[in-house]
């Protein structure tokens, strides 16, 4: 047996042999870029008081990733389909890899947000790949089977990733959530060699660089935008990137309606099917990343877990979505895509409904329903509109169909944290306004508490730590006057630390119920929407975008043929 697997799955007469085996290295490259994002939320507070870092060096740390990995996924998977898919995968670990360790030796925060834009020009090699060998490795009767274990794998990394840094945290420093990446990508390389076959398209014709340039500007444009916004204000910079994302995009789009091998054919946008799979994927990911968001802190902060315990009460969810992908193996080619996928985001909604009824006496217990059923509905929805989108592509666009796929995943996950995200912190600032109205907290404590939960909290133990200091003065004292009056000032301060703190915990509360009416809001319409696009079972063959039938359409759902294939 050869240690290197050469032969391209193109050229075998039957179905890989090792396919499973290399399904098993896709998804943990697909774990170790998606758990990149997730556990960084939970190393966030150790990281900002080590390197002193600002509310905004905080934001651009976690997003410094987003925008690159979002921006080039489309060019760098058309790269892939025509040199190589495998290749693309391995470059793509490589990179991943060596940005983590730089990330874990810098000691600024500008060296970590440089080392996080790495990593994410990594992810964006590595994520349409690990679709586009899936799809290419994979035999049509067994590929629904094989999105489904991928899609379980990301529902897993968003809950894993809490655990693992969690677990780290416990006795290692923030550095170490970044070294915890490298020996799984030196894993995920070698695996890649010896168990996933190359593949490329078979055509090989030319790349439409301009056309993926273009999409380069505009999602990252729009990505830069969505961050900026919301986070530091509609200045310059946040309407300078909207105006350029919106031009850019309609440049994007006239270009490749006229180009005669586009990066991207558009026109598959006009396909219902394809269009309403890509709107289930953004909206899913909007509501899990806010939810996810504002749902970790309020675990940390507010009920006072630490990273390890948030990361293990957030399981029910990995779980969940891993039942919910089961199910929706056996309901898709019974009931269709359409009743799965709504019945999915229906879930979604219900779940982020049971959200708004979170208030300051909420313990855990209240959270795990909400979470039971979100994973559940991760499962049920996404597995069929990750399949359905994949269908859409022939052979020659493989990566092309993994990349529209995530990126559809990325800028849902993005406008989550930036809408819900805004969202949360204007009601959480605006109910702790309220919440301190009579007291004598000072104006300059109060602006800086309501900067965010954890900010809240520090300004309570820093009124606590002055009615220590009082306390141990007046112990001290030689003066009994003196001493009762001292000891008066700090029965105040104690009494008025715990008001505060009781105050940032119920407005916080108070703002995770009133996102999660938003957030419901937008996935219930959004349902609505999808419900209407997707077309129902077995109701006649859709047209692909070059007048093919469709065969996800024409045939068993759930186990779409690929256009241009047999």
């Amino acid at each position: 047996m050869r240690l290197v697997m050469n032969e391209p799955v193109e050229s075998m007469d039957r179905p890989y042999a090792r396919r499973w085996w290399a399904l098993l290295v896709l998804c943990l490259s697909l774990l170790i870029i998606v758990m990149a994002n997730t556990a960084l939320t939970v190393a966030a507070p150790d990281m900002t008081q080590d390197l002193g870092l600002t509310s905004a060096d905080l934001q651009w740390v976690i997003d410094g990733y987003t925008v690159p990995y979002a921006a080039l996924m489309l060019l760098l998977g058309a790269i892939g389909d025509k040199y190589s898919r495998r290749g693309a995968l391995i470059l793509g670990l490589v990179v991943f890899g060596g940005g983590a360790v730089a990330g874990s030796l810098v000691d600024s925060g500008t060296g970590v947000i440089a080392a996080r834009a790495v990593m994410g020009v990594g992810a964006a090699m590595i994520m349409p790949a690990t679709l586009s060998l899936l799809a290419a490795t994979f035999p049509k009767g067994e590929r629904a089977k094989a999105i489904v274990l991928w899609t379980a794998t990301a529902g897993l990394a968003i809950a894993a990733g809490p655990l693992v840094a969690g677990a780290l945290l416990r006795d290692h420093g923030w550095a170490s959530t970044f070294l915890i990446n490298v020996p799984v990508a030196v894993l995920a390389i070698v695996g890649a060699l010896v168990l996933v076959p190359p593949s490329k398209a078979a055509h090989q014709h030319r790349i439409d660089y301009v056309g993926g340039l273009l999409s380069v500007v505009w999602v990252g444009a729009l990505v830069y935008m969505i961050i900026e916004g919301p986070h530091f204000g509609w200045g310059v910079k946040a309407v300078g990137a909207a105006v350029v994302a919106g031009v850019a995009l309609v440049a994007f789009v006239l270009w490749e309606l006229r180009h005669p091998r586009p990066v991207l054919d558009v026109r598959r946008f006009a396909n219902r099917r394809f269009a309403g799979s890509n709107l289930a994927v953004a909206l899913f990911f909007l509501a899990v990343f806010g939810a996810f968001y504002y749902l970790t802190q309020h675990l940390q902060f507010v009920l006072g877990y630490d990273a390890l315990e948030t990361g293990v009460r957030m399981l029910p969810l990995a779980g969940a979505v891993f039942v919910g992908s089961a199910l929706t193996g056996y309901l898709t080619p019974r009931i269709g895509m359409k009743i799965t996928v709504t019945a999915g985001m229906v879930g979604g909604t219900t779940a982020l409904a049971l959200l708004t009824r979170v208030d300051a006496g909420s313990s855990y217990g209240d959270f795990v329903l909400p979470l039971v059923i979100l994973g559940l509905a991760i499962g049920l929805a996404l597995s069929p509109c990750t399949d359905a989108i994949m269908g859409a592509f022939p052979e020659a666009e493989l990566g092309v169909g993994g990349a529209v796929n995530d990126t559809s995943l990325e800028l849902g996950g993005s406008l989550g944290i930036a809408i819900l995200g805004s969202v949360l912190a204007g009601s959480y600032s605006s109910h702790l306004s309220d919440a301190t109205a009579g007291t004598k907290l000072p104006g300059e404590a109060l602006a800086t508490a309501q900067d965010s939960v954890g900010a809240g909290y520090a300004v309570a133990r820093q009124i606590g730590a002055q009615a220590d200091k009082l306390a141990g003065q007046a112990a001290a004292a030689g003066d009994r006057q003196q001493a009762a009056q001292l000891k008066a000032q700090a029965g105040q301060l104690a009494d008025g630390a715990r008001q505060m703190a009781d105050a940032v915990g119920s407005s916080f509360s108070d703002a995770v119920a009133h996102t999660s009416v938003v957030g419901a809001v937008i996935l219930g319409v959004g349902t609505v929407l999808v419900g209407v696009l997707l077309p129902r079972k077995g109701r006649g063959a859709a047209q692909d975008a070059d007048g093919e039938q469709t065969p996800a359409e024409a045939g068993e759902p759930g186990e779409p043929v690929l256009a241009g294939q047999g």
